[in-house]
């Protein structure tokens, strides 16, 4: 499925998180699709499989899977109305990293061709 870096600084299961985060937005992993049980990935990426339990747990307090005792956990359905606290922090993110990105001397331009260089699944219930 993928590989995690064990030297990163970045803990294993922010990786992982990150993976799944990633894999969702490219729609690799689609809405209702069911993840790997923790113990068969935690056998595949060579790791404990607390970290896998500690990543899906972070991804369902996220609101990105959802779990079903005795089933397994599972891609969440996408909510705009439960996801605008998380948007609106990732939008001042966002705009502390584009502040930076100018006070360094990059250009609007730059930024805009970046971010339509970004290709992310498009939602048609998107705004």
């Amino acid at each position: 499925m993928f590989t995690l870096d064990t030297r990163s600084r970045v803990p294993i299961y922010e990786q992982l998180m990150d993976k799944l985060k990633t894999l969702m937005m490219h729609e690799v992993l689609k809405q209702e699709d069911q993840l790997p049980s923790v113990r068969s990935l935690a056998q595949e990426l060579t790791i404990n499989p607390n970290t896998i339990q500690k990543a899906y747990r972070e991804l369902e307090r996220e609101g990105f899977i959802y779990s079903i005792p005795g089933k397994g956990s599972f891609v969440a359905p996408f909510q705009i109305d439960a996801n605008k606290e998380r948007l609106e922090m990732l939008k001042k993110d966002l705009e502390k990293i584009i502040s930076e990105i100018l006070f360094l001397g990059g250009s609007k331009e730059e930024i805009i061709h970046l971010v339509n260089s970004i290709k992310v699944a498009e939602r048609e219930d998107s705004q």
